[in-house]
């Protein structure tokens, strides 16, 4: 038959799951709902959400394999990529005997950055047990500096959850944006005036390890952690699969981002531009703010100038030698800012010259310029001779109930600092719409 009836008790998640391991393996993170979908479309039934949860956690069995199965299949799938793929690195640190008793949590570490037209690149993954985390920053001390310089992303969080100060957040957060000195000494003094328990707090972190004006240029102005916010979004559907799915759809989607991102990059300079689309759309900004603003040199090399804003009166240096300006700008973005380019049209000086490389097209095509490689089917891969992954079982997750939350919380996600529930339906405050006394029904509590 080509539906059956609404009544029909064969359609059970075992059935559902053959029918949907096409649509799993071509994308582990497929939503719960797509999967209602396909059979409402394929057999004019509609199923219920716990089914087709099911029958998906079935399907991926099927597809991947077993939870230990995944591990024992891992090495080879890896040593597989790197005889493919000369050049990839690939480490397994195992231990002989886990501790029962021991508790542990799998965490999936990212590296990302980004390129010359601000598109997050994803450097390097790894899975490592939670209490392991630290001991690999410490031992990668490239990652370690990276984490020190970029934790300024949750400094007003724990500045609001160590004086529950709301009212100072944004000030605090305007003093790690300074991109001057003087900028950081005005905003410092208001948050001092305010209490100096607060501006001794900000000191204990370190000047260069949260502030752009002493970052000596290594955040490039980015002051957030959304960065690794977004790779988690992209890796949210897949992260919680077997460890061979998860590494298998971190590959596959890399391949997908670079060779779309190539292609782009490639179609671009074809186009004949020469920055990326970022770095363009602010230079032209910078280039309409110029027309009111008086420019001195200082030297004969011109290199050193005293430029005036007509509009607020404010006066900066430009020194095109060290590549600095009072305004921040130039020296923390590696972009002419508007004084700069004023400074280059008042002695007919190429504005182009001080445009750092790395927003330049032919720099943005060299990182995406690696290309992956078809891995073939498994039949055909050579035999693999190399020890066997057995799974810690204190990692695995609980198959029934609600899974466990492994996102790390802070204090804005506490209920005190998100404010009291506020009824969508009568306005009051303390309790939600579901329990609204005005809401009409067995459920509320009106007449």
């Amino acid at each position: 038959m080509e539906t059956i009836s609404q009544d029909h008790s064969k359609l059970d998640s075992d059935t559902i799951a053959d029918s949907i391991m096409p649509l799993v393996e071509t994308d582990p993170s497929i939503k719960v709902k797509s999967i209602i979908a396909e059979v409402q479309s394929r057999f004019n039934y509609t199923i219920s959400y716990r089914k087709a949860w099911l029958a998906k956690q079935k399907s991926i069995a099927k597809v991947f394999g077993g939870w230990e199965d995944s591990y024992q299949a891992l090495p080879w799938w890896l040593s597989v990529m790197v005889q493919k793929i000369p050049g990839s690195v690939v480490q397994i640190e195992t231990r002989l005997l886990y501790n029962a008793n021991e508790e542990a949590q799998g965490t999936l570490l990212v590296a990302v950055a980004q390129d010359g037209n601000q598109n997050i690149v994803p450097m390097a993954f790894a899975l490592v047990e939670g209490r392991q985390l630290m001991r690999a920053l410490l031992y990668q001390k490239s990652v370690n500096a990276c984490c020190q310089k970029r934790r300024c992303g949750h400094i007003d969080s724990n500045f609001l959850r160590a004086f529950k100060v709301p009212h100072l957040q944004k000030l605090v957060v305007n003093i790690g944006y300074s991109r001057m000195v003087e900028e950081y000494n005005i905003n410092y003094k208001r948050l001092e005036e305010r209490g100096e328990a607060y501006a001794r707090w900000c000191d204990a972190i370190g000047l260069r390890h949260w502030v752009l004006a002493f970052d000596e240029g290594h955040r490039w102005g980015h002051m957030t952690t959304n960065l690794v916010e977004c790779i988690n979004s992209v890796l949210k559907g897949a992260r919680n699969l077997p460890v061979l799915a998860l590494v298998r759809a971190t590959y596959y989607r890399l391949n997908e981002l670079f060779t779309r991102k190539s292609a782009e990059t490639h179609k671009r300079k074809r186009a004949g531009f020469t920055y990326s689309i970022f770095a363009q759309k602010r230079i032209e900004a910078n280039m309409q703010q110029t027309g009111n603003i008086v420019v001195h040199r200082f030297d004969r090399r011109n290199e050193v100038f005293e430029v005036r804003d007509m509009a607020n009166g404010k006066v900066s240096v430009v020194d095109l030698a060290r590549w600095t300006c009072d305004c921040g700008h130039f020296q923390v973005e590696r972009l002419p800012c508007r004084h700069v380019i004023a400074c280059c049209a008042n002695q007919c000086l190429d504005w182009q010259l001080y445009v750092h490389d790395v927003y330049k097209m032919t720099e943005i095509r060299k990182v995406y310029r690696f290309e992956f490689t078809p891995l073939r089917d498994p039949e055909t891969w050579p035999a693999y001779e190399g020890p066997t992954l057995v799974a810690n079982p204190a990692l695995r997750r609980m198959s029934k109930g609600r899974p466990k939350l492994t996102r790390y919380l802070n204090e804005m996600d506490s209920c005190d600092m998100r404010g009291p529930r506020v009824c969508r339906l009568c306005g009051a405050q303390g309790h939600s719409r579901s329990r609204c006394p005005q809401r009409a029904g067995p459920s509320g509590g009106g007449e």
